[in-house]
């Protein structure tokens, strides 16, 4: 699967993640086409663990983002988080994309990133 996001959008994700003491992260929303997986709208969702060092999304904003963007015909292609060191998947990270098997964008405060998937997508 192929991630297909404007810079706005990353340029958007590497600033705030540059600027945070804190894993920052959030849903991108958008829509799946063959192989492609297009970005139309980012969110970003507050890190109630408030950590460096790892990330869980606030459950009642999360639910509102996702609910707002089905009304507008988007889905969830995939979960953005930064790293405060080299933006690869922590084992953490696996677990979760066991639980969501969208891609997952990570970025570090570096202005590095990586888009990855674990398993099957459907």
């Amino acid at each position: 699967m192929m991630l297909v996001l404007k810079n706005e959008h990353l340029n958007e994700i590497l600033k705030r993640a540059e600027e945070s003491p804190v894993e920052i992260c959030g849903l991108l929303f958008g829509k799946k086409k063959g192989t492609c997986a297009f970005v139309e709208e980012i969110k970003f969702i507050k890190n109630r663990l408030d950590s460096p060092y790892a990330f869980e999304m606030e459950p009642l904003e999360m639910i509102r983002a996702i609910d707002g963007a089905e009304e507008r015909g988007l889905e969830v292609v995939g979960i953005f988080h930064s790293h405060l060191c080299k933006p690869i998947p922590s084992e953490r990270d696996r677990k979760g994309m066991e639980n969501w098997p969208v891609i997952w964008l990570i970025v570090d405060n570096k202005g590095s990133y990586g888009a990855f998937v674990l398993g099957r997508m459907e």
